[in-house]
Parts: structure tokens; sequence; C-alpha cells
């Protein structure tokens, strides 16, 4: 993820200003930076007293979120 750094601080903002739902549709493949990213907006959100949810998540996240043990904690919301 060439743009994680510019991510991580755009996601950063937003979750600090208000509750935050991010759109996954367009993603196609996540890895390890992507969660990292998620965790740490997570972090942000609820440091500042905000939700963040993460909308139409790739099956790819979820599956990597269940190998690290993670999958629980992640706010997916998936389409209905």
């Amino acid at each position: 993820m060439q743009r994680a750094p510019a991510l991580l601080a755009e996601g950063q903002r937003r979750a600090r200003a208000g509750d935050l739902v991010v759109d996954l549709a367009a993603v196609s493949a996540a890895d390890s930076a992507a969660l990292a990213l998620i965790l740490d907006w997570m972090r942000c959100a609820r440091a500042a007293g905000h939700a963040l949810v993460l909308r139409n998540p790739p099956a790819g996240l979820a599956s990597l979120a269940a190998l690290y043990d993670i999958d629980g904690l992640l706010p997916l919301e998936r389409a209905a």
C-alpha cells in the first residue's frame, strides 16, 4: 500500500472529527498494511468518542483478519 501514509493521516483526521463510515466496495484486495491502517483509525475514532464502520469489505479483508484472530474487532457492515 504505497498510499498508506496519506490514507492513515486522512483517516485519523476524519475519525477525530466524527463518526467515520468507509465504503470499501472499490477495494479488491487488502493486506496487513490495510489492517494496521484500519486498526489505527479505530483507535483514533474511539479515543475521540466516535465510531468507525467499514462497509462492503472485500472477502480477503475478513479472511486476513480471521487469520490474525482480530476479525471480531473489525466493525464490518456487509451489503444487504
